[in-house]
Order: structure tokens, then sequence, then C-alpha cells
């Protein structure tokens, strides 16, 4: 950790905070003094009583080591304990530069600042582990990236920012003392029913794999796309870590891929998982001094491990899967029945969301209603399909209302596209909030039907779904 100072953001002015979370983690701030707030979460005051530190991490990106990397442009502020005694971490994003900014400026772009604030606070609505998003500064300021861009900046909050690189680093660098104290203090603070396990390091691994295979399941069963899962984007808590070219697949596509810059599609929809059991492993090489003393006894020890992924994730997902479907017993035959379903909604270029929710009309009201994104072709797969469903449904004898409720609680009506997130972006670089704070209302409650808002729950016009890069 390097202590570094903000660089201070000229003109600063406020354009989000989260009170919601602020009260939640008690946050503890002069909140009669907006002046007061706005220095302090944009970096032009100093945290009372801590300085701000920047910390260095290594990781495989796109498949290939680096072996520094590091915060370029984050800062953590402070720490503290929740009123609940959950740990507490405070960066900001954009603040100027670091010893590890690599000849960067330090600062981010507003869109990139606005997409990860929605993405962290849509994704928490989902019940998907992710960081939050406390507040975003907006300033006149001006960076250069491929064009001129305004400067915001982020802050974040989470139990902590600790990533697989981290591990990398000190793996790498040949700090076995120190990669052990790191190890131990994330076990004290977040896993501390493992302080006094006789072999704690490795309950820990284990727990860090079932933690990263349930969020990718989650992410699968959303149709999420990180769009940059590097070994130094995964959090040790199984958190939804660093936002840049993600996206909400729309049409669903096995082979989708939301990041314009993988062009090799090594992060489609499809490929995830395994990156997700390709990130432990690496997680698991760096860690095998924490397995055994002898290389070979820890190795044996490191495959039993990854061999969790799998099994946590296929039953994660599979489980998910059928809680979206209405199924609620486990049987034989259900993931064939999942399949065909995939397969009539690639083939009838369905909206992968949209789908799902409305397959819950299906079991109260006329399936020609419910179903109108199946194009010509499809009617007699699709009746079979809702024939054999059906079938399966009223194996469990559960009452059809009941089911349709179910399902809407888990299917979302409304998910962060693209497209709304662009919309936010220009009104923000307008110098208006609206368009912000109304998205993030309606993705506040996804899985509610909100009246007037169903241009929130529309799919963008055919063909503006691209893959999109980032300006950070």
């Amino acid at each position: 950790m390097q202590p570094v100072a903000a660089l201070p953001l000229p003109d600063a002015q406020l354009l989000f905070l989260n009170t919601g979370l602020a009260n939640e983690i008690g946050l503890n701030l002069p909140w009669e003094d907006r002046l007061a707030v706005l220095h302090l979460l944009s970096g032009n005051a100093a945290w009372p009583g801590q300085s701000a530190t920047a910390s260095a991490y290594a990781g495989h990106q796109f498949g290939n080591w680096v072996p520094r990397l590091g915060d370029g442009r984050v800062l953590t502020l402070a720490e503290w304990l929740a009123p609940d005694g959950s740990p507490v971490e405070l960066q900001l994003k954009g603040a100027g530069p670091t010893p590890y900014a690599r000849g960067s400026d330090g600062r981010a772009t507003l869109a990139s600042s606005v997409r990860e604030l929605l993405a962290c606070e849509a994704l928490h609505a989902l019940s998907v582990p992710t960081t939050r998003a406390l507040s975003l500064a907006v300033s006149p300021l001006v960076i250069q990236r491929d064009d001129l861009q305004t400067a915001g900046v982020l802050s974040r909050t989470a139990p902590c920012f600790v990533r697989f690189g981290h591990f990398e680093f000190h793996a790498h660098h040949g700090t076995p003392q120190q990669l052990a104290a790191l190890a131990d203090h994330v076990i004290e603070h977040h896993f501390p029913y493992l302080k006094n396990h006789p072999r704690r390091h490795a309950a820990w691994l284990a727990e860090v794999i079932d933690l990263t295979a349930a969020l990718l399941a989650h992410w699968q069963t959303l149709g999420f796309c990180h769009g940059v899962l590097n070994t130094d984007n995964l959090s040790v808590l199984g958190l939804t870590l660093d936002y840049g070219p993600y996206g909400f697949m729309e049409r669903f596509r096995p082979h989708h891929v939301c990041n314009a810059s993988d062009t090799e599609g090594r992060y489609a929809y499809t490929a995830q998982p395994a990156v997700g059991r390709w990130n432990c492993a690496r997680l698991l090489d760096a860690c095998l001094g924490l397995l055994a003393p002898q290389p070979e006894a820890a190795r044996e020890q490191a495959q039993a491990l990854l061999a969790r992924y799998d099994e946590v994730y296929s039953q994660e997902v599979m489980r998910r899967w059928r809680a979206k479907l209405g199924l609620r017993q486990a049987r034989a035959g259900d993931a064939d029945l999942l399949n065909r379903w995939l397969t009539l909604l690639q083939r009838g270029k369905a909206d992968f969301t949209l789908a799902f929710r409305r397959l819950a009309d299906v079991i109260q009201t006329d399936p020609a209603e419910a179903l109108p994104f199946l194009p010509p072709g499809q009617d007699g797969a699709l009746r079979d399909w809702l024939h054999d469903w059906r079938t399966r449904l009223a194996g469990e004898g559960c009452q059809p209302a009941e089911r349709a409720a179910a399902m809407r609680r888990v299917n979302p009506c409304y998910v962060l596209r693209n497209h709304l997130a662009h919309a936010a972006i220009e009104d923000a670089q307008r110098g208006s909030s609206t368009e912000l704070h109304s998205l993030l209302a309606i993705l506040a409650r996804p899985f509610d039907e909100q009246a007037g808002a169903e241009r929130y729950a529309a799919p963008q016009a055919e063909g503006g779904e691209l893959a999109i890069g980032c300006m950070a």
C-alpha cells in the first residue's frame, strides 16, 4: 500500500449521492454541510483521521501474465465498521494518478463513472453480490481519451477490494510472508469462522472458489456479461468488481461478446463460467505455499479444491435455471428442457430478459398473446416445448398463480440495457441527473412491473445492440 494524495477535482458538483447506502454503512459525514461532503467525496479534501492509499497487484489480462498492475486511478480513503458490525471500505475512482498509473492521468470519464454507478446498483437490486456506488462528483474538467471527455469521480464501497491479483503479485515477487499475512487478514475480517480451522487457508480458498462459482452462475442466468474477466478483476469475496465494457445480453446469443476489444471472444457469455474456473486455478497457483510445504502435496490439494468449482457451479446454475422456468424440484431431463428453450430463444432472436419474464404469463394466458417474440417457422417447436414444459409443471402440483408469482420474483422485468445507460450518460453530460435518477428508481425494483415504465423494459431497436468499449 502506498500513501497517495487525491488530485483536486475543479469546480466539482455532486450529481448523485446514495443516502440509503450511506445510512446502511453508517457513514459519518457532516451532512448539514453539503459543500464539505462534496469536498470529501470528490477528493478535494482529505478524509479525517485517515490517509488515502493505493495498492499494487498483478494479474492475467486476457490470459496474459502482467506482473505489475495496481490501483492506477483508485484510492482507498477509509475503513470502518457498519452498524451491523460488518467491515466497510471506501474508495475514490478517478481522483488522479497513483504510483501504479502506468503513465495515465488517473482520471475517470463521466461516462465510465455513470456506467459503473448504474451497474453496481442494478446488480445489487437483482441480489447479485457487487461493490456499491456511494456518490458521483462531476466536473467541467476535460480529459483526453480517443476524444475529449469530461471527468467524474465515483466513490464506491465494499467490505473489501482484495482481488485474486493481490495474491498473484506476492507469489510472483517472492513475498510469501506478505501473501500469508494478506490471507490471514482476509480470513480474520471477512471469514472469521475459519480463524481456528486446522487448515484455515485451504478452507478459505474453498470458500473463495464456491463464491466465485455461485457468482458466475448468477450472472449466466441473468444474461450478464462482465466483459473483462481478468484475474485482477475478481474479488476474493465473490463480488462483481470493476465495471468496464459490461452488458446485459438482449437478443439471446450464446457467443455474445459485450467488449469490442475482445476480438477472440475470450469473455463471451458462454465462456464466462470456464474463465471463472481458469481464474480460480490461477489463484490456487499463487497460494500453493499456503496449502503444504511440499510442492507435490500442495498441487494435489489445489486440484481437489479446484474440482469444487465445477460441482458448485453446476448445482447453483441449475437451481437458478429451474427457478426461472418455474420448476421447484430437480428431476432428470431438466437440463434438456432448458436447452431446448434456450435454442428456441436463439433461433427466434428473442430478448433474453423478456422471454423469461413472459414465460410466467403462459401459465395463465394464451401462449399466442404471451410469446409474440418468436418468428414464423418456430410454432411447431414452441408448441412441443410448451407441452412438455406444462407436463413437467403439472407433475409438481402447484397452483398456476402461485407458480407464476414465484417466476416473476426471479425473472426481472427491467435490466440495465446499454441504450438506457447511454441515455443517462448523455443527460449527465448536459449537466442533468434527471434520467440517471429515473433509471435508478426503475432498476431498484427490477421484478415489479411499474406503471408508465414500459420504455425501460423494451429492448433496443433492431440492430442497435452493439459490443462496446468503455472510455475509462
